[in-house]
């Protein structure tokens, strides 16, 4: 939702459908789009929330605040959650299993002020995965678009060591063409959590082949 125009009606739509066909439904929110849109988005169907422009320790805590449960967090309870397929449950379990598996925290780190503070985010109990946002991060490092840079796979490289040193789970976005890199980042750093493609990406590369093979036989 960060970068498009669905709303929430229809966010919570696609992330039912994921949960009844068996795929996990994250959802990228707006930044600093407030505690109630994060709270609307869980209870829609979410079982994670992407929080995009992470920039401090005070940024990640209020995440996982307003994503957890208590006595983790603070989000507010409700009953008959898609997660439970919309069941009358008891609160406890849904305390339980949604604090565990439920509202996975998926921080963005695409600012050089996250990264120089990675290690502190990184230990914030609740946090699930780091997630590098490519673009953002390359211009503001003063490399736009320059993925093999220096300053860059610098950057890459000390998020990955603070996810190491925490337990948390190391991840990569905005490098759709670049395999390269997706090797190095998932066999040289642990990257276990990559963005292989944007819906729109799909549509594009499956639209020009589509034509490609028509243009061949005419």
């Amino acid at each position: 939702m960060e970068h498009s125009t669905l709303s929430l009606d229809e966010a919570s739509r696609h992330c039912v459908a994921g949960l009844q066909s068996g795929i996990t439904p994250f959802v990228r929110v707006p930044h600093q789009c407030g505690n109630g849109f994060v709270q609307r988005v869980l209870d829609g169907g979410a079982m994670g929330v992407v929080f995009p422009h992470i920039h401090n320790v005070d940024d990640a805590k209020s995440a996982v605040a307003i994503s957890k449960y208590p006595p983790l967090g603070v989000r507010s309870m409700t009953g008959q959650l898609p997660l439970f397929d919309l069941k009358p449950t008891p609160v406890d379990s849904i305390i339980d299993q949604t604090n565990k598996i439920g509202s996975s925290v998926i921080l963005m780190i695409e600012t050089r002020e996250s990264v120089d503070n990675v290690n502190a985010i990184a230990a914030i109990e609740g946090i699930d995965v780091l997630l590098i946002g490519s673009n953002d991060l390359a211009i503001e490092l003063g490399v736009p678009g320059d993925f093999g840079s220096k300053a860059y796979r610098n950057a890459l490289e000390s998020v990955s060591s603070a996810c190491k040193a925490h337990g948390k789970i190391f991840g990569l976005a905005g490098v759709y063409d670049a395999p390269e890199l997706q090797r190095w980042a998932v066999g040289e750093l642990g990257a276990r959590f990559i963005l292989g493609q944007q819906d729109s990406g799909l549509l594009a590369s499956g639209s020009k082949k589509c034509i490609e093979s028509l243009n061949s036989i005419i």
